[in-house]
C-alpha cells in the first residue's frame, strides 16, 4: 500500500478527531461544565492534525511508470525544471503539487470500425496517391511520454498530447506518404516500403514534441468501391490467365512426359537389340574360339599321331635293317597255322621263302598254285 495514502488517511481522521474534541467542548461549555482539559486535548488534536496533514501534502510517491512534474509558487518559473523520479519524494506543503505522467507505452488507434479506436465510428484516414485515387487507412501508433521530457510536454500540451498531438500527426504523415506512391504501389509491390516511410516521419513528428515512437502499425488499406471492382476484375483476368498458362504447362508436362516415354521405349529396343547382338557376338566368338581349339587339338593329336607313327617306322626300318628275316617271321605268323598254298594274284609275283613242311631250316616254296576264276577255265 502507498504510504502517502495511509498518512493522508491518518490526518482525515485526526480532523475528526478535532472535530469530536470540539464539540464535546461546546457541549460541556453550555453546561457550564469545566472544560480546561478538554481544552488541552483539542489544542493538541489540532496541533497533530496540522502536522500530519502537513506532512500528507509533502510527501508524494511516483510509480515506477510514471514521472511527477512539480507546479511551485516557490520557483522562478512556476515548475521545477526537472521531473520527480519513481520513490517517495518532498515537495513543499501547500506551496507545490505534483502532476502525474505515464511512460509507459501507449496506442492511439484510427479505425473505420465502429468502437475500435479512440474516436466512436469511422476514424479512418482518407488519402489520395500519386495518380488521384482516394484510399482509406487504418493504423495505430504505439508511443511514450520521453522521461526527460516530461515538463516540456506538460508545458506543451499537458494531458491533450495524445488527441491534440499522435492524432494529427499521424494523420498528416499518412497522407503525405500515400501522395508519393501510385494505387497500384499501395497494395502490392511499395505497400512495406511505403510503411517504414510512414514511421521514421512519425517518429521525427513525436521525438521533435517530447514523445517517442515505438511502433507505427499500418493496419488496413481500404479503396474506394469502384477501384475495389475493377481490382477485382484484373485479379479474375490474372487468374485465368494464370489458369490457362497452367494448362498449357500441364499439356506441354505430358507431350514432355509421352515423348520421353517413347524416346525410352526406343532406347530399351536400341539396348535390347545391342545386347542381343553383343549376345550373338559373344556365342559367335566363343563357338569360333571352340571350333579353333578343337582344330587345334585335332592337329596336334594328328602330329603326334604322325609323329608316333614316323618314329615307329623308323624302328621297324632299324629292326628290318638289322633283322632281314624279321619281316618274313611277321608275314608267317600272320598265315593261319597248316596253311600250304596261298593264292596270290596271277600279276603279283611275289614269292616269300616259308619254311619246309618237314622241318628243314629253309625251303624255298613252290610257286603257288594259281587257281583261275570260275568264269575262265
Amino acid at each position: 500500500m502507498n504510504i502517502t495514502v495511509v498518512i493522508s488517511a491518518i490526518a482525515g481522521l485526526s480532523w475528526l478527531v478535532v472535530l469530536g474534541v470540539l464539540v464535546l467542548v461546546v457541549v460541556r461549555a453550555s453546561r457550564q461544565e469545566p472544560i480546561r482539559g478538554l481544552s488541552t486535548a483539542l489544542v493538541l488534536a489540532l496541533i497533530l492534525a496540522l502536522v500530519l496533514n502537513t506532512v500528507s501534502a509533502g510527501l508524494v510517491f511516483v510509480e515506477p511508470q510514471e514521472r511527477g512534474v512539480v507546479i511551485s509558487a516557490i520557483a522562478p518559473k512556476g515548475y521545477r525544471e526537472a521531473p520527480l523520479e519513481p520513490g517517495l519524494r518532498w515537495i513543499v506543503p501547500y506551496a507545490e503539487s505534483v502532476v502525474y505522467y505515464p511512460i509507459s507505452k501507449q496506442t492511439y488507434t484510427m479505425s473505420r470500425t465502429h468502437a475500435e479506436g479512440q474516436v466512436t465510428g469511422d476514424d479512418s484516414i482518407s488519402a489520395r496517391t500519386s495518380d488521384g485515387q482516394e484510399i482509406f487507412i487504418d493504423a495505430s501508433a504505439i508511443f511514450s511520454i520521453n522521461p526527460s521530457e516530461v515538463v516540456q510536454v506538460h508545458i506543451a500540451w499537458q494531458s491533450r498530447y495524445d488527441n491534440d498531438l499522435v492524432r494529427p500527426l499521424a494523420r498528416g504523415v499518412i497522407r503525405d506518404s500515400v501522395s508519393q506512391f501510385r494505387v497500384d504501389q499501395v497494395y502490392s509491390t511499395n505497400r512495406v516500403e511505403m510503411a517504414d516511410q510512414m514511421e521514421v516521419d512519425m517518429r521525427k513528428a513525436l521525438e521533435a514534441n517530447g514523445l517517442l515512437l515505438s511502433d507505427f502499425v499500418l493496419r488496413n488499406v481500404t479503396f474506394s468501391p469502384e477501384y475495389a471492382a475493377s481490382v477485382e476484375q484484373k485479379q479474375i483476368a490474372e487468374q485465368q490467365a494464370q489458369q490457362a498458362a497452367f494448362v498449357v504447362q500441364q499439356r506441354e508436362q505430358e507431350a514432355e512426359q509421352a515423348r520421353k516415354t517413347a524416346q525410352g521405349q526406343a532406347d530399351a529396343a536400341v539396348i535390347a537389340a545391342e545386347g542381343e547382338g553383343q549376345s550373338r557376338i559373344v556365342q559367335a566368338n566363343a563357338e569360333a574360339e571352340a571350333i579353333v581349339i578343337q582344330t587345334e587339338a585335332e592337329a596336334k593329336a594328328r602330329l603326334i599321331q604322325a609323329d608316333a607313327e614316323k618314329q615307329a617306322l623308323e624302328l621297324l626300318a632299324a629292326a628290318l635293317e638289322a633283322n632281314p628275316d624279321l619281316l618274313t617271321y611277321e608275314y608267317i605268323q600272320n598265315l593261319a597255322p597248316g596253311i600250304q598254298v596261298m593264292l596270290v594274284p596271277n600279276d603279283n609275283p611275289f614269292l616269300l621263302p616259308l619254311p619246309s613242311l618237314e622241318g628243314s631250316e629253309t625251303a624255298t616254296v613252290p610257286a603257288p598254285i594259281v587257281v583261275p576264276p570260275a568264269d575262265n577255265p
